[in-house]
């Protein structure tokens, strides 16, 4: 059911920006940690303080709160306090949704999953080609080989959890979409399918410099109906797969063809629904990149009193709920969806 904004007192999600230097990839369309990006490299290390997780999930798990994201900026695995995270979701009954790069640090996809697979509600694995050229030149430091093995073998632990009575977590391919991996969505699809994901989700490229753009596919009416071709064909590939193999698209989304400008009626699937915090304690109302999402004002701190739910309910956050189309961040943004898809994600 698609719920208004103001049917419960809180956001029913809230990602924390735990630890956005750690990674061990160099994905070229992160906004963090692409190679030749050295102006990102912050000292001392930005590093959440876990207590503010808890004081913020303490005062918003009885105000609709039942999701948490640990951070999406760098791998969440390698954040040292990981620990007290997947007890502070069991404490208070939120379940964890978890992007990761797929590599399992530390512990290996085994162990991994025996600790994520219980607690988490989607595990969203980030996945950007079907062949391991395509995937290595997009996701670096990244071997194909092993990636694919230790997916099996999450996948596995899974699903022994599941059939043994335990929490079953949908499994995520979680693409970015861009010229260099268009053409195979098509056996992302597939693959997914043969391994036992159950989700392959996306979004268009954000274009963090001048170097990026030939890499949007929302950049020419030519790379338009390209996308649009590509959309079509996915979409009659999920009805096509074997009896049995079932995988779920989400944001595979036709453009406007004509006109590169989202359209005015998309609509927004994150204001008055789920909010983000980076590391220092800083509200943000969406996860467009930082430096774009400060253009729609400062709203204050988790750690100020009256934390998360003074700002949710403040002034600062209402004008901006209702007046967030006359800015230019939001009327650009490549996340806003047909009516229909955000009620239906």
């Amino acid at each position: 059911m698609c719920m208004s904004s103001r049917q419960v007192s809180g956001p029913w999600r809230i990602t924390f920006d735990t630890n956005p230097d750690d990674c061990n990839l160099h994905c070229i369309m992160c906004e963090e940690h692409r190679e030749n990006n050295g102006h990102k490299n912050h000292q001392p290390r930005r590093l959440m303080d876990i207590h503010m997780i808890h004081r913020t999930v303490e005062q918003m798990a009885s105000k609709g709160l039942s999701e948490i994201i640990p951070s999406t900026m760098g791998e969440p695995l390698l954040y040292k306090h990981f620990d007290e995270i997947i007890k502070i979701s069991s404490r208070f009954g939120i379940k964890i949704n978890l992007t990761t790069n797929g590599t399992w640090p530390k512990l290996g996809p085994q162990k991994w999953a025996e600790i994520l697979c219980p607690v988490s509600s989607d595990i969203k694995i980030s996945w950007n080609g079907a062949r391991a050229a395509t995937q290595e030149a997009i996701m670096r430091g990244s071997e194909f080989s092993q990636r694919l093995d230790d997916l099996y073998t999450f996948v596995k632990v899974r699903d022994d959890i599941a059939a043994s009575g335990g929490n079953h977590c949908r499994l995520t391919f979680q693409c970015t979409f861009m010229e260099i991996n268009l053409d195979e969505l098509l056996d992302i699809i597939r693959l997914a399918a043969d391994i036992g994901i159950e989700r392959v989700k996306g979004h268009h490229l954000w274009v963090h410099s001048p170097e990026m753009q030939h890499l949007d596919m929302r950049r020419s009416i030519e790379s338009r109906s390209r996308w649009n071709r590509i959309v079509e064909r996915c979409q009659d590939r999920v009805k096509h797969l074997p009896e049995g193999k079932n995988v779920i698209l989400e944001n595979f989304v036709p453009l406007p063809i004509e006109n590169a400008e989202i359209p005015p009626h998309w609509t927004c699937p994150f204001l008055g629904k789920e909010a983000w915090v980076n590391h220092e304690g800083r509200f943000n109302p969406c996860c467009a990149p930082d430096v774009q999402r400060q253009e729609l004002g400062m709203f204050g701190h988790v750690a100020d009193d009256g934390g998360m739910e003074a700002i949710w309910e403040g002034e600062k956050y209402s004008h901006l709920l209702y007046n967030h189309m006359k800015y230019s961040v939001c009327r650009r943004c490549n996340m806003r969806r047909p009516p229909a898809e955000v009620c239906g994600s």
